[in-house]
């Protein structure tokens, strides 16, 4: 394995992913990372990596195509060399609302992104690190998984639910081969997915329902995944790590 990590971050131009490979450059990762269309907002994170003195990559592509996995991780092998992490983090939710009114386009790309990405990206990863011998993959999931979402996004929620089952299974499948596959759950954080699916006021009014008061940040999401991916978490495979204010 190389002497440093090198890490795919899919999503990572914005939330969550941004927050994320900022940590992991902090912590000595090389970056690579994964997004679908704003070149401006990816060249931003990838200014703040490189600002904290590791190497990043930007890879343009959709991580729902076979083909937009295999060039990122195509070209994440060539520039740094061997992958050693992945932090599933691309996803979309669609708009806020009761199933019987979604659109079948829409409940077809929640599907594609959140699950079908994962497993792609899962599969190019699994196959990539047991040849090299080892690595970890992270999934972000979210709490939707277990609390369902309804009137807001049950088809999310239940594309999170099949993403804990695949943290799971993955996990045991790949420890012989020295590859930890762990989830972390988010619950409600500040965001612009709120936003992007029609409230952006959502965070500020579920605080109330939230034992810690408040909505969480992106950064203390990054630094579950970031433990995830560190040596102190070399024996934890198959957990799914919640941090939700106790949502």
């Amino acid at each position: 394995m190389p002497s440093r990590p090198v890490t795919v971050v899919t999503g990572g131009s914005r939330g969550i992913g941004a927050a994320t490979c900022v940590r992991l450059a902090a912590e000595g990762h090389d970056v690579v990372l994964g997004y679908l269309r704003d070149d401006a907002a990816a060249a931003s994170v990838a200014e703040r990596v490189r600002a904290a003195g590791s190497r990043c990559l930007t890879v343009r592509g959709d991580t729902s195509r076979e083909c937009g996995v295999e060039r990122l991780f195509d070209l994440a092998g060539a520039e740094f060399g061997a992958v050693t992490a992945l932090v599933n983090n691309a996803g979309v939710t669609g708009p806020l609302g009761r199933l019987a009114d979604a659109s079948t386009e829409d409940l077809r790309r929640v599907v594609e992104v959140n699950l079908l990405g994962y497993l792609l990206s899962c599969r190019r990863a699994a196959r990539d690190m047991a040849q090299a011998g080892g690595g970890a993959i992270v999934n972000v999931s979210s709490t939707a998984a277990t609390l369902g979402s309804p009137g807001e996004y049950v088809h999310y929620a239940a594309t999170k639910a099949a993403v804990d089952a695949l943290t799971v299974g993955l996990a045991k499948e790949l420890g012989p081969d020295g590859v930890r596959v762990n989830g972390v759950a988010p619950g409600i954080i500040e965001t612009d997915m709120h936003a992007a699916m029609g409230d952006p006021d959502r965070p500020a009014r579920a605080a109330a329902g939230i034992p810690l008061g408040r909505a969480g940040q992106p950064e203390e999401i990054a630094g579950a995944v970031a433990w995830l991916l560190s040596p102190d978490a070399s024996y934890t495979t198959g957990a799914v790590l919640r941090v939700s204010g106790g949502r």
